[in-house]
């Protein structure tokens, strides 16, 4: 099959937009690693440091799935590394008994303060300046 020079251009943004992604995620894991966190492991922290939807201080877990690109099952064994260091706590939903709810400890907005500048200016420097070489 022949590409038009429209599909080729299509191809080549896609192309574009994934290295973009895979050198801005490589840069946010080395420089977040520093810091005992990987780029998931921030991205939940800093959904969870948000309010909820409901004005609540923790989310469900499914509510956090929507915002992070994680699979249900990646999603949880994250959450509980996170636990297991002390930087989230989970619980039941009162409102629904199969659901489980997920809020920043101390400690994990602590880490959250600390860590939102680095984040910050990771993706300032690869997305506006963009990367240098």
């Amino acid at each position: 099959m022949v590409k038009t020079d429209a599909e080729q251009g299509l191809v080549n943004q896609w192309r574009d937009i994934l290295a973009v992604h895979a050198r801005t995620l490589c840069e946010l894991d080395r420089e977040l690693h520093r810091h005992g966190l990987g780029a998931s492991d921030f991205e939940v922290l800093d959904v969870l440091a948000e309010s909820a939807p409901d004005g609540d201080s923790s989310y469900r877990v499914q509510e956090i799935s929507e915002r992070v690109h994680l699979s249900q099952s990646a999603l949880s064994r994250l959450i509980g590394r996170l636990e297991k260091d002390g930087l989230v706590t989970r619980c039941m939903c009162p409102e629904d008994r199969r659901g489980v709810r997920v809020a920043l400890t101390p400690k994990g907005r602590d880490l959250h303060g600390e860590v939102l500048p680095v984040q910050r200016a990771v993706l300032t420097r690869m997305l506006v300046d963009g990367p240098a070489g």
